[in-house]
């Protein structure tokens, strides 16, 4: 009897069990399941959504699982699930798991795609957003601000992700600490995919901040490490850190035109990180030293040749008596045992130092203090191309100490010391990128807590061997620096397959303009000689070349359209080659959308010739182009001619990152050839790059009011050489800026005003 009651209760012990777990799995097809299943579920449960579109969808998924049995939320399928249109989640409770989701085709109505709370009395605590990617799910405006995901609570985590071209206004990742809620949170951003993040063209283009200058003193103890940032180029700082007690472990930062920077907080640690650079970009960083008390060890870097905000170690001068929301000076730094190799000037000290700006700007925006009681010591810097000036300073270093530091080329700047050593010293390269010091240097500095920096680079016990620079020999094995497929989620690839051209043979313009529709990106439209007499835009939203069949007889392309010959939308790429584009003086030969343009293009035009239109290109507000080329072309008789000048509000904002007019001429351009503005005193970005080389103008800009022929106010990087200015009725040429190191060379005037150089441009405060 005492036997069949155990049985019995064993039996119906098993039964509830099975029961339960039957319970734990419910399978949603639509949002009305979704929110019904979340309103009912408990700690253990899984809800599944079934594969497909949803579509305007608003999730928010609360609940209270347990750090054994959270509530997990997950697609049928990894990467199936695709959530598209106007649509967002929140998470609110504790112990939420949201896995395998795919944001992509849309954006979000709200501040943000995934935020880690519902409302302010619905926050979510040890919660997880994994295996998830969110895919270009950018505003339609490039203006309108968000942030992908968004941090609050405590001690949630962000892992395994891709965060994929964001392109609109807004970090990608934001961690908030506004409260106590929120503070000492202990977040885990790692593992993840970061990028690419194209350029954006103004300020507010991070890829991950943390905290925000009025709670930059606030305790965070953030974790960001073991991620990939890939060509992420949305403005100066990759990364800006905006509170105390973060750390940074182990990242890659690979050929992204920006900094590590620890723009506000203190006492943050900085360890066993790559910073990747390329032999095509000037604007590749490493870390840029604001404020008090970090920890810079262990990391590698690599052809990393940006300057001053954009060098390998950039330490800022700081405002005396500073707001929260300008630069503290840097005091307390350690910076030991990092390896440089093949990077121009690595180590930049007194970087934004600015006084002699005093007459352009206010007292309260003058940086100059200087760095104190900052140690550099057991550094390496080794390049197979000498660099006899590894150290930059803009201004006094008597407050740095170095320490042990070693270089291979000869120290030919300011800065010199004991504690700077030129010596004799070979590197091996033991995969790509990857260089180490043939033999051990062993006579390190041994610095005050230096002894807590027990591992290397690759994790080597620094006590059993030590050396100078991030690595210690024997390396074990035959180490690979970057390996994509660690980062992110395993079911998606940012590595986007190149798509196989066709020539496709056009010969009327009614063939143009169908062929151009049904056109696949990269494709080549080649026009037999002849007329093209069009009265509708041609719109470019993919990568399209148009060129004349014959080099020596040009098609011509002939506009009566009104508005414009071409229109550029988003992601839109034009190759013209070899063409004529006619219009009558009603349209823009080149317009952008006026509205709505929420990603950049590109437009490269090459031995055409252009006449007759309202303007050359016409770039509308909000929208951004990356690079605009003009080479070898004959631009005449237009009303005015390249327009990229509606960014007016001096936020930093700009029209296009890199305008190339080479070897082309221009005549009869009555108004401006050219207006390329940037308003407001910024540094976050590149600033604009104009190349202007090599070109004739000629009997242009008379009706301009400006009475300048080429405006480039605000323009940072500008090369303006090799060019012939003859019979132009205009007072100036142009206003370069002589604080960037602009200046005119060899070009030729007659009769066209002179070239002006204003040292110190005085520019709207942005802060």
């Amino acid at each position: 009897m005492k036997k069949s009651l155990i049985l019995l209760l064993l039996t119906f012990t098993l039964v509830s069990y099975q029961q339960k777990l039957i319970s734990q799995t419910i399978k949603v097809s639509n949002s009305t399941e979704l929110q019904e299943a979340i309103a009912k579920a408990e700690a253990g449960d899984e809800i599944i959504m079934k594969n497909g579109v949803w579509k305007d969808i608003q999730i928010k998924f609360y609940g209270e699982g347990t750090e054994k049995s959270p509530i997990t939320l997950r697609a049928e399928t990894p990467g199936k699930v695709t959530i598209e249109g106007v649509s967002n989640l929140r998470l609110g409770g504790k112990y939420l798991v949201v896995k395998d989701l795919h944001f992509v085709n849309g954006y979000t109505p709200s501040n943000s795609v995934i935020q880690f709370k519902i409302d302010n009395d619905t926050i979510a605590n040890h919660s997880r957003i994994t295996n998830c990617v969110i895919d270009e799910f950018t505003q339609p405006n490039r203006e309108d601000s968000d942030h992908w995901v968004e941090f609050w609570g405590r001690n949630n985590q962000l892992d395994h992700c891709n965060i994929v071209g964001k392109s609109n206004f807004g970090p990608t990742v934001r961690v908030f600490l506004r409260g106590n809620e929120h503070v000492n949170n202990y977040h885990q951003i790692i593992n993840n995919h970061f990028g690419p993040r194209p350029r954006k063209g103004g300020p507010h283009g991070e890829t991950l901040q943390i905290g925000s200058s009025y709670t930059s003193m606030t305790p965070s103890h953030t974790n960001v490490s073991n991620n990939f940032f890939d060509r992420c180029n949305g403005e100066v700082e990759i990364i800006s850190n905006k509170s105390n007690f973060n750390e940074y472990r182990n990242n890659i930062f690979f050929e992204s035109e920006g900094s590590l920077v620890l723009r506000h907080g203190n006492y943050c640690t900085i360890d066993g990180n790559i910073f990747i650079g390329s032999d095509d970009s000037e604007f590749i960083g490493g870390i840029r030293v604001i404020n008090t008390g970090h920890w810079i060890t262990n990391n590698y870097f690599y052809k990393i040749k940006g300057n001053e905000f954009r060098s390998a170690l950039a330490v800022m001068n700081g405002i005396p008596k500073s707001p929260l929301n300008r630069y503290n000076q840097v005091t307390d730094v350690v910076v030991a045992y990092n390896t440089y190799i093949d990077c121009v000037s690595p180590f930049q000290f007194g970087v934004g130092t600015n006084i002699d700006k005093k007459d352009v700007l206010p007292a309260s925006e003058i940086r100059s203090a200087r760095p104190e009681r900052m140690i550099v010591a057991n550094n390496l810097v080794y390049n197979h191309e000498e660099d006899n000036y590894p150290i930059v300073n803009y201004d006094d270093v008597k407050g740095v100490s170095f320490e042990n530091n070693l270089f291979n080329s000869e120290n030919k700047g300011d800065v010199s010391g004991e504690g700077i050593i030129t010596r004799s010293f070979e590197v091996k390269k033991l995969s790509e990128n990857l260089y180490v010091p043939t033999k051990n240097q062993e006579d390190v500095y041994q610095g005050f807590d230096f002894e807590n920096i027990k591992n290397d680079f690759f994790g080597a016990d620094r006590k059993n061997q030590n050396n100078v620079g991030a690595i210690t020999l024997p390396v074990k094995g035959n180490p690979l620096l970057i390996e994509k497929e660690l980062y992110g989620a395993k079911w998606f690839s940012t590595e986007k397959s190149d798509d196989k051209s066709r020539t496709i043979e056009v010969t009327s313009a009614k063939t143009l303009v169908a062929k151009l529709k049904s056109a696949k990106s990269g494709d080549i439209l080649s026009l037999k000689s002849g007329v093209y007499k069009l009265s509708e835009t041609l719109i470019i939203d993919k990568n399209i070349t148009i060129t004349s069949k014959g080099k020596s007889k040009k098609a011509e392309l002939r506009f009566a359209t009104g508005k414009s010959g071409f229109e550029m939308q988003p992601k839109g790429i034009l190759n013209l080659d070899n063409v004529i584009l006619k219009g009558d003086k009603t349209q823009d030969a080149i317009a952008t959308l006026d509205k709505n343009m929420s990603k950049g293009y590109n437009l490269f035009i090459k031995n055409t010739e252009i006449s007759n239109f309202k303007s050359v290109i016409n770039a509308y507000k909000a929208s951004f182009a990356d690079t605009i080329s003009i080479d070898n072309t004959i631009i005449k008789d237009c009303l005015t001619g390249i327009l990229l000048n509606t960014e007016i509000d001096a936020k930093g904002d700009y029209n296009a990152e890199f305008v190339f007019i080479t070897n082309s001429k221009f005549d009869n351009v009555k108004a401006s050839v050219l207006n390329y503005y940037r308003g407001g005193y910024d540094e976050s970005t590149i600033g604009g790059s104009l190349v202007l080389k090599n070109n004739t103008f000629t009997n242009s800009g008379e009706d301009d009011e400006s009475g300048i022929l080429i405006q480039n106010h605000g323009i940072v990087n500008v090369d303006f050489s090799d060019n012939t200015f003859t019979d132009n009725a205009v007072k100036e040429i142009a206003v370069l800026w002589g604080e960037k190191g602009q200046k005119p060379v060899n070009n030729t005037i007659t009769n066209s005003g002179e070239i002006r150089i204003e040292q110190n441009l005085k520019q709207k405060l942005m802060y």
